[in-house]
């Protein structure tokens, strides 16, 4: 088993239960770790037999930009999208953070995070 990282990606969005959060945008981090065998991957050196985190980049990108309510609900496409694509991967854990979120005092961000385990392995 070994775990990939995705760190911090950053994309504007749309995600929020106020008007101008949906309208204005913000910000979001999100932070990924996949779990995975990589036994075959490391001794063949082909991508083919490795879970392709570019593909998994694009999964978390096109699930950011669906706007929504909840980080919640943000993070368990996310991770569900996941799920879909790579047979392969046994956990995985989505971080998603909304920079300067509209809280009334000054904040760096709040977070969500959530995991998920594949039920057949």
């Amino acid at each position: 088993m070994g775990l990939i990282h995705l760190e911090d990606m950053e994309f504007y969005a749309y995600h929020g239960c106020f008007k101008e959060e949906q309208t204005a945008g913000n910000w979001f981090l999100v932070n990924l770790t996949l779990e995975t065998e990589m036994q075959k991957p490391a001794v063949s050196d082909n991508i083919l037999d490795a879970l392709n985190y570019q593909i998994a980049y694009h999964l978390v990108k096109t699930e950011m930009a669906i706007p929504s309510h909840l980080l919640e609900y943000v993070a368990e496409r996310i991770l569900n999208a996941l799920f879909l694509e790579f047979k392969q991967l046994d956990r995985a854990n989505v971080k998603v953070s909304k920079m300067n979120p509209p809280m009334g005092g000054r904040m760096k961000s709040v977070s969500v995070e959530i995991s998920k385990t594949n039920k057949t392995s």
